[in-house]
């Protein structure tokens, strides 16, 4: 029943910032850990960023570990994604995921799925 709706990608240059936003429908947001994944054309889509639903503890892909900061507000009940010095191996659509119980990073845990955001990082 949750439902998921991304927004905040666009087309940045290379070294450039961007934020995506997921709003989460609902009232039992704060219940469920939240996870980014991202899909380039023709390649498997990949874990990102995730966070438990307890805590301020983060996790992220080893690769972008640096770049890129996970954050909830849950009064507002969305997830953010703040991505910087980006690079043109960032260009995918960018998903916001959720689940209830344990964070994991494997996409089959997560049943809650938005429709994607593009971002496309220009050389």
């Amino acid at each position: 029943q949750v439902q998921l709706v991304e927004s905040g990608g666009g087309l940045v240059q290379t070294g450039g910032s961007l934020r995506l936003s997921c709003a989460a429908s609902g009232r039992t947001f704060s219940s469920y850990a939240m996870a980014w994944f991202r899909q380039a054309p023709g390649k498997e889509r990949e874990f990102v960023a995730g966070m438990p639903t307890s805590g301020t503890v983060t996790y992220y892909a080893d690769s972008l570990k640096g770049r890129f900061t996970i954050s909830r507000d849950n009064a507002k009940n969305t997830v953010y994604l703040q991505m910087n010095s980006l690079k043109p191996e960032d260009t995918a659509v960018y998903f916001c995921a959720a689940r209830s119980g344990v964070w994991s990073r494997i996409r089959s845990n997560y049943p809650y799925w938005g429709q994607g955001t593009q971002v496309t990082i220009s050389s």
